[in-house]
């Protein structure tokens, strides 16, 4: 399966974007195109604009090729992953097959307890649609369970190993600045993201600028090896309706569009997270993001009830 990756092994830049902007369709796009019922062409330009992405690692193989963009059609996540309670392999593979069985698009391995690259590696292989992780679980696991040992060093090493075993796309935690935390204290309900927590506590503690940030350049060159798509996570999605695109959100976006210009410079693809809790009358709005694709990573919420949290990826700007 993508057999086409053969004649491309030494190619110094193996990403669907980097092919797709030289004028080149991959056997990826391809499959996409059949998958989805449209023009190639659509698909090959659609990428190189980066309003679709193809996450798909290079080490990935037996991955059957899908797309997130608006010319697709809606996409649906699941998530798995062990615990400290769970963590056996053969429980994780039976996830990966339930996922499949209901048509999954695609899926994140989110474990925190266990032989976390083992677990991986039995997912990717037995997976044959992309995985996506959030490498911020086994840094913290790696560090043992404490933010403040944290390093940039540690950071990409984790990073790389798992873009080395054939992770599609990774969830970081990058827009979230040292500078947006004053405005948090003027929230309802704070920081509900694990991972923008996790980088407040890391800020806060060495007063230092987000590492994530600081190593995006570093980050990039990975991504654009393994041709990992970055997921830009959403540190300060509104947990509440009160707390919706307040300042600390907005600020966030405007940092988040312009990492996607600097991944897009690197040829790396690119979706964003968000966009948390959103009263009814806010729905329709101008979309910031340069067209990159939204992950809604958060909640289908009314303004008069309770919502669900409803991971899934939307084909939509």
């Amino acid at each position: 399966m993508r057999s086409w990756l053969d004649n491309h092994t030494n190619d110094k830049v193996r990403t669907q974007m980097y092919y797709a902007k030289q004028n080149i369709i991959t056997g990826d796009m391809e499959a996409v195109a059949l998958a989805e019922n449209i023009d190639v062409e659509l698909v090959r330009s659609e990428v190189a604009r980066g309003r679709m992405i193809i996450p798909a690692n290079v080490n990935h193989r037996n991955l059957k090729p899908m797309a997130i963009g608006i010319q697709s059609l809606c996409k649906i996540n699941a998530n798995i992953g062990s615990s400290a309670l769970a963590s056996d392999i053969s429980g994780e593979i039976e996830k990966v097959d339930m996922c499949l069985k209901y048509g999954a698009d695609t899926i994140m391995d989110l474990s925190t307890g266990g032989d976390l690259d083992e677990i991986r590696k039995a997912v990717i292989a037995h997976s044959t649609v992309p995985i996506g992780t959030v490498p911020m679980y086994q840094i913290i696991a790696d560090c043992g369970d404490d933010i403040k040992n944290l390093t940039i060093e540690s950071m990409l090493k984790t990073i790389e190993k798992q873009a080395q075993q054939g992770v599609s796309y990774i969830t970081i935690h990058a827009g979230f600045l040292l500078e947006t935390m004053p405005l948090i204290a003027k929230r309802k309900m704070g920081i509900v993201s694990r991972g923008g927590s996790l980088m407040a506590s890391w800020m806060m503690h060495y007063h230092k600028e987000n590492p994530f940030y600081e190593a995006y350049d570093d980050i990039l060159d990975i991504c654009a090896k393994y041709d990992v798509a970055l997921s830009l996570g959403d540190s300060l999605r509104p947990g509440c309706l009160a707390d919706a695109s307040d300042q600390a959100q907005l600020k966030e976006l405007k940092v988040l569009g312009e990492l996607t210009l600097k991944a897009w410079e690197k040829d790396v693809q690119v979706m964003i997270e968000g966009p948390g809790h959103v009263p009814l009358n806010q729905i329709e709005r101008k979309n910031c993001l340069f067209q990159s694709k939204l992950y809604l990573a958060s909640d289908i919420s009314s303004s008069i009830s309770l919502a669900f949290f409803l991971p899934l990826a939307i084909s939509a700007a």
